[in-house]
């Protein structure tokens, strides 16, 4: 059976085609409703799978069939009229729905529903996103789901939901973040801060926890944050720190300087370090959620110590946004009926950041960039922005690409930070250093997008997905960018 919490999933195909005689007009000149072929999958696995529902009178069995080359997903073409229509899988002799498609609750228990709001000549298949040929670029159009179907919720089923979901995360703790088995990198301070920024664009990470074999303790991490302000500083001309220099300046001394960059000076004059944001395993899941949001980092450390027998600390595993949502998704995935706000569009809720609309003159400035863009440019409107992402569009606003953070790390390569000037590096050419000879804008290999009309539950699936931080919210079609959200909006509206 497919886990759809571990990054894998198999969408609803809703392939529909109009037949090509118009039964409109029958005998007699009586006029009939067009019945419209439409595809029914169960991505689940058994091995008896049938349908069942409304335009079956609930009680004709359509058996499903194997998908070739795909054993556990099962398919049928049922004909049916538009409008709105209610079924149910059942198989292997058990009655089941499928929480990635449209449900609603009723006298027939939790069933899935579709609307077939009109008769298209064509409507392409929608795909899942591992099949053969789908980039990211392609944003899943759901026939089966009507914006205008679904109530608006009201204040107090958000709170429902919002209490709900923090009743979980109070009660969870990070032992459940643990994989079974995995790897987890740590720097040690004295290491070069070149080799150091090497390592994690080799390894395909964006932070490491730092360990100091003096002191006995992880005490600190390195982010890709790190190496936007030292190259920003290298760009300094009143900078002390030269290129030479950066060949053996540790990780230490550039902690160091980073806290007089910062200045964090007490009243002496002598620097004093941040302090490590960890947890340990008995944490709840919901103080680390709060630690992540409040200190604004991208992971917490999850380290077991025990200083009654002085042994070494363990670094566990590093506690993200993305880890936690799975175990949201895991713990809700059979009582989704439970969270009202699962079943709304996301532009029905506060959550994200948005393009500003025509005059609107209080909203935010939403940060895009032109592939022409320097690197300059785009390192300044991270940092300032405070952001970890801004897509790259053309001159349509229709979405290229999108610069993050953590692809800073790709000047690490072959010392190229020391072969080029930021400001003369634009958006475009500093992609194709992580990427092979053949990359484009369009091949949509890094971009996630959404649509405003797509479900919460839909949102939160794919954030869960590893290696996603965020979604950027496109119109369907001219992939305009209209809205970006991050695993922090989500968090930050789900804590309510």
């Amino acid at each position: 059976m497919v886990d759809w919490l571990y990054g894998f999933k198999v969408n609803f195909w809703g392939e529909m085609f109009g037949s090509g005689a118009d039964p409109g007009h029958g005998n007699g000149g009586v006029s009939r409703p067009s019945l419209v072929p439409t595809r029914f999958v169960w991505p689940h696995g058994g091995r008896r799978v049938s349908i069942c529902g409304s335009f079956t009178r609930w009680s004709e069995h359509k058996p499903m069939s194997p998908v070739e080359g795909c054993p556990n997903v099962f398919q049928v073409i049922c004909r049916l009229s538009p409008g709105y229509h209610q079924y149910k899988f059942f198989v292997d002799g058990d009655w089941r729905h499928d929480e990635h498609q449209p449900f609603v609750s009723g006298n027939l228990g939790v069933v899935n529903t579709v609307f077939l709001a009109m008769e298209p000549d064509v409507i392409p298949a929608i795909y899942s996103p591992r099949t053969p040929g789908r980039s990211n670029m392609d944003v899943d159009i759901d026939p089966s789901f009507c914006v205008e179907s679904v109530p608006k919720i009201s204040e107090a089923d958000i709170r429902i939901s919002q209490r709900r979901i923090a009743a979980f995360l109070s009660t969870h703790t990070a032992c459940e973040l643990l994989p079974e088995s995995g790897k987890v990198i740590a720097l040690d301070v004295d290491l070069p801060v070149k080799q150091a920024f090497h390592i994690l664009y080799e390894q395909g990470i964006p932070v490491a926890p730092l360990w100091d074999f003096h002191k006995g303790q992880f005490v600190g991490v390195l982010s890709a944050s790190d190496f936007i302000l030292i190259l920003r500083e290298l760009g300094n001309h009143a900078s002390n720190l030269s290129e030479e220099e950066l060949e053996t300046h540790t990780i230490a001394a550039w902690k160091e300087g980073k806290s007089h960059l910062n200045r964090q000076i007490d009243a002496d004059g002598r620097t004093y370090p941040r302090h490590l944001v960890h947890a340990g395993p008995y944490d709840s899941l919901e103080d680390i959620v709060l630690k992540i949001l409040q200190k604004k980092v991208a992971t917490v450390p999850i380290i077991h110590s025990s200083p009654q027998d002085g042994s070494v600390p363990q670094l566990l595993h590093l506690a993200s946004l993305s880890g936690i949502l799975k175990c949201i998704c895991r713990h809700f995935r059979h009582s989704s009926g439970s969270l009202p706000i699962l079943q709304q569009p996301i532009s029905s809720l506060p959550l994200g950041t948005w393009v500003p609309k025509m005059g609107e003159s209080n909203a935010k400035p939403f940060a895009m960039l032109r592939p022409n863009a320097s690197l300059t440019a785009a390192l300044s409107l991270l940092v300032q922005a405070e952001v970890s992402s801004i897509p790259v569009v053309d001159d349509n606003d229709s979405l290229l690409d999108i610069y993050c953070r953590s692809d800073i790390t790709a000047l690490a390569k072959d010392k190229t930070y020391a072969q080029i000037h930021l400001d003369e590096m634009s958006i475009h050419q500093a992609l194709q250093l992580g990427h092979d000879a053949n990359y484009t804008f369009f091949s949509g290999q890094r971009c996630q997008m959404c649509l405003r009309s797509d479900p919460l539950h839909k949102v939160l699936e794919r954030l869960a997905n590893p290696g996603v931080r965020r979604l950027v919210i496109v119109e369907a079609g001219s992939k305009r960018v209209e809205g970006i959200i991050s695993l922090t909006d989500v968090f930050k509206f789900l804590m309510g």
